[in-house]
């Protein structure tokens, strides 16, 4: 069974989906769980309630507000993909560091495949664990915003939080 909670933070209301071991499968900015789960790989998924606690993963979201910009290395994620390319470009993903943006073309060179800009930026798409596998630190070639899931308005904060 999947436990979530949703946080309060200054870019909005953070949910997050844990599973039986503590690790994020899923968070956004949203209030709403259930924009959350379609996410999920199969293998993951499940049926999820609501808890107090959902372990760890709030105090390091805590810890990465008042300003620990690396608090959410720390944080344990299930992500599966039906591909490989895409479970790669997560792990790579999640060494982008905070106030370092990357393009897409960038992130498709980092992820071994310089050739694969689009690719890149599915896996940008379709990442379940916004914040933890951050692809809000993914920007197009001319350093606009590109898409975010979550909005523009988050991604915007996000960076210009990181930026500090």
């Amino acid at each position: 069974m999947l436990k979530y909670q949703t946080m309060e933070t200054p870019a909005g209301p953070l949910t997050i989906v844990v599973g039986e071991t503590g690790a994020v499968r899923a968070a956004g900015f949203t209030s709403e769980v259930d924009d959350l789960l379609p996410l999920i790989h199969p293998a993951l998924a499940g049926e999820a309630v609501p808890a107090d606690d959902v372990g760890p993963v709030t105090g390091h979201v805590r810890s990465y507000l008042d300003g620990d910009r690396t608090a959410l290395d720390a944080v344990v994620v299930e992500q599966r993909s039906s591909g490989e390319f895409m479970a790669h470009a997560w792990r790579v993903m999640r060494d982008i560091k905070p106030g370092s943006p990357v393009t897409y073309s960038e992130f498709a060179r980092l992820a071994g495949r310089p050739a694969a800009v689009r690719a890149a930026a599915a896996a940008c798409a379709r990442n379940p664990v916004a914040l933890f596998t951050p692809c809000h630190r993914v920007l197009r070639l001319d350093g606009s915003l590109g898409g975010y899931r979550w909005g523009l308005d988050v991604k915007r904060w996000l960076l210009d939080f990181e930026a500090e």
